[in-house]
């Protein structure tokens, strides 16, 4: 990390002050706080404490029926919130030995892409805010609104999405969905540049963030820090690429990685994740050409919901509904755990089953959670007004610290 003073005891002939930075300060970002020690304003020693929206998810769902533990997913990190939706149906999946066709793996790496773009597009343009920016926060707004559009198009919600079910999609995606994901790659490009001109040479912002934070390997890797700000400090750990799920094998893509881990090299990598993103949007849009167009689910009607026309009008669906949403299904005892990539690193489901209609225990590994553990010792002997540009970089989402 920096090289700032040292504090070893705390001085008696020194008086410092405490600040709670949190959990309504301003500059926080969520609801969360650290009690600082400062010695004017360079932070002496700081607690990290959570807790104030923990809302027992994982409590919750194993008292509910697994397709109906989707919403609970949704208000992890609710700036990404499709990945989580996605990473619950594809455990579930795992779980069953459910295989999906190809056609739906790449509907739903269409549907993560956008929500990693539109993740990063809050981070760095929040971390514009901090360092006194505001002009490229206010100017890509508009272009996550136009994935939030998206959403809407196939599934009916923003942000909180529940988009998808166990087995695929509820729906498929109509000629209007395609053409507004379609119009995005051809729009986003020049503004992405345009973003990028506004900060990657600026020079109050690269004084703002170059070497603030900076960790290396060995700490972010013994915290077991992943995403972005894992690969900003050189390790190229990316789960879609070492443990490819949803069929991103068939996709050519890059990891990016940064170099000293510091807040600016955490900002470049977000940058060009969305370029890999838009890159692999595209492929799948040409993939999904090639495969049967009526598809948007596997054939599994045990765990599938049927169409309401087909419930209302077929006694064989309407039991199939009956015993789905009444969770009588019956399902392997079964110990999973499957990752995929979110927007802050690698967000995990730890599920184990005994056969019931609920989980007998389930856990989710919330990238927000490990990542903030190192936020303390790392801004000790920092800058006050260094510290919140830091927390910033890390994207600390509280409905994923506090779940």
């Amino acid at each position: 990390m920096q090289n700032h003073p040292v504090y070893t005891d705390n001085d008696p002939q020194t008086e410092y002050s405490t600040l709670n930075l949190g959990p309504t300060h301003p500059a926080t970002h969520g609801v969360f706080q650290n009690v600082l020690q400062l010695d004017g304003e360079r932070i002496v020693s700081g607690v990290s404490t959570i807790g104030y929206i923990h809302r027992a998810f994982e409590k919750i769902a194993e008292h509910r029926p697994f397709y109906q533990i989707t919403p609970l997913t949704d208000r992890l990190n609710y700036c990404s919130s499709p990945i989580n939706n996605m990473g619950w149906h594809m455990t579930v999946e795992k779980m069953l030995n459910i295989q999906m066709p190809k056609r739906v793996d790449y509907m739903r790496v269409i549907i993560m892409e956008l929500a990693r773009i539109a993740d990063h597009i809050v981070c760095n343009g929040v971390l514009g805010v901090d360092t006194g920016a505001f002009t490229g926060f206010l100017y890509m707004m508009e272009y996550r609104e136009e994935i939030y559009e998206i959403y809407e198009e196939i599934c009916g919600s923003r942000l909180t999405t529940n988009i998808g079910r166990i087995g695929g999609f509820e729906r498929n995606f109509n000629t209007i969905a395609f053409n507004k994901i379609r119009k995005f790659i051809q729009k986003f490009p020049p503004v992405l540049r345009e973003f990028e001109a506004l900060f990657n040479r600026n020079r109050i912002f690269i004084d703002r963030t170059r070497d603030v934070a900076a960790v290396t390997q060995e700490q972010a890797l013994s915290y077991s820090w992943s995403g972005p700000i894992l690969r900003a400090t050189g390790v190229d750990y990316d789960v879609r690429a070492m443990e490819p799920y949803s069929s991103y094998e068939d996709f050519d893509f890059e990891v990016p990685v940064g170099e000293n881990g510091d807040v600016y090299n955490r900002f470049l990598v977000r940058n060009e994740e969305m370029w890999q993103s838009l890159r692999i949007i595209e492929q799948a849009l040409n993939k999904i050409e090639k495969e049967p167009s009526d598809i948007f689910h596997a054939d599994v009607p045990a765990f599938y919901l049927p169409p309401k026309e087909e419930v209302y009008n077929n006694m064989e669906a309407l039991i199939y509904h009956f015993k789905i949403v009444m969770g009588e299904v019956e399902t392997p005892n079964a110990e999973v755990y499957h990752a995929v990539e979110g927007a802050n690193g690698e967000l995990g489901f730890y599920l184990v089953n005994d056969g019931g209609r609920s989980p007998y225990r389930l856990h989710f590994r919330r990238p927000s959670f490990i990542n903030y553990q190192m936020y303390a010792p790392m801004s000790r002997g920092m800058l006050l007004s260094d510290a919140i540009i830091n927390m910033s970089s890390l994207n600390v989402i509280a409905g994923e610290l506090d779940a």
